[in-house]
């Protein structure tokens, strides 16, 4: 096991990561307490960035969708990251990863995590931005509009992968956990956020999936808390609606906050969507887990589909 500690430092986690021999040999960067304000790029097998704990070693920088690209485009969503892990078998532990674009009305989307690669592991790690905060890979068979994939992965082939995040926090506002991944969710706060300045009363939905057709598991949420912040007011934020006609998000004995609107999800005009995809909870409880006026393509799950909902089978599911 190759060991490094890094020291805060101009592009000390880039320079890090670089050093390091291309052959996989499993590696664990440890980052001293601190502020490392740069854009990293972990393409690197097996590899492992720990810090001192999320309330003291943080990775930030400050790009966002809008922003001019030295190619004369914008930046676009895809390419606006704080921290991109494009290799499998990769992990952060303690720390804050934050994309700090401002202010919000005029940024649009700012991801602060860009998570491409199988048997990704994050615990006990913060995220912070508004719209589009962590982007759990792979992106949809096809772009909306044009160029809307520009970034690091928009030629290559969409992988299947498991993602897990324990004991993180998550703040955004817009679709701010998004993606195609089959993704584990446990013991974690999905909080959403009032970022504007501008005295706007937001609205927002914590996921977006983009979940590909066939399959079995998209976004498992377990033990986990839907929690408002500071300015969000109840009945104003969804628990998500479908980036792709097959997304699939399913909550199980999570804590649902008044900020959730009655009706939970929104299916992004997919008229369709409750015969292609998945919105379902079950054992949830607060104020906003009241299932009678949930959207009619949503459901409650039996007591036998939940037990199917096992660490095991999601791990064994891909």
């Amino acid at each position: 096991m190759l060991t490094i500690n890094v020291f805060p430092g101009e592009n000390a986690l880039q320079r890090a990561i670089n050093s390091l021999s291309a052959d996989g040999t499993p590696a664990v960067i440890r980052l001293a307490p601190g502020e490392y304000r740069e854009k990293v790029e972990l393409r690197r097998n097996n590899t492992a960035i720990e810090g001192a704990g999320a309330d003291v070693t943080r990775i930030v920088w400050a790009d966002a969708a809008t922003a001019p690209h030295p190619d004369g485009m914008n930046t676009g969503t895809f390419r606006s990251y704080t921290l991109l892990v494009l290799a499998d078998g990769c992990s952060l532990r303690g720390l804050t990863v934050q994309n700090a674009a401002a202010p919000r009305e005029n940024v649009g989307q700012c991801v602060a995590l860009f998570a491409d690669g199988d048997l990704f592991t994050c615990e006990d790690v913060t995220l912070l931005s508004a719209q589009d905060t962590l982007f759990t890979a792979p992106l949809p068979p096809k772009e909306a509009l044009k160029n809307g994939f520009l970034g690091p992965t928009q030629f290559l082939s969409r992988k299947p992968q498991r993602h897990v995040y324990r004991r993180c926090v998550i703040k955004g506002d817009v679709d701010f956990i998004f993606g195609g991944a089959a993704a584990w969710f446990e013991d974690c706060d999905v909080v959403s956020i009032n970022a504007y300045t501008d005295g706007r009363v937001p609205g927002g939905y914590a996921t977006a999936a983009s979940t590909p057709e066939g399959q079995k598991y998209g976004y498992i949420f377990r033990n986990c808390r839907f929690i408002a912040g500071e300015g969000v007011a109840d009945k104003t934020m969804y628990l998500g609606r479908p980036w792709r006609e097959f997304a699939k998000t399913v909550l199980i004995g999570c804590e649902i906050g008044a900020h959730i609107k009655p009706e939970g999800w929104d299916n992004w005009s997919k008229p369709l969507f409750g015969e292609t995809g998945l919105y379902a909870e079950y054992g949830c409880y607060g104020p906003g887990s009241d299932t009678s006026a949930r959207a009619a393509f949503s459901r409650v799950l039996t007591e036998e589909e939940a037990a199917e909902y096992t660490f095991e089978a999601f791990m064994e599911s891909l």
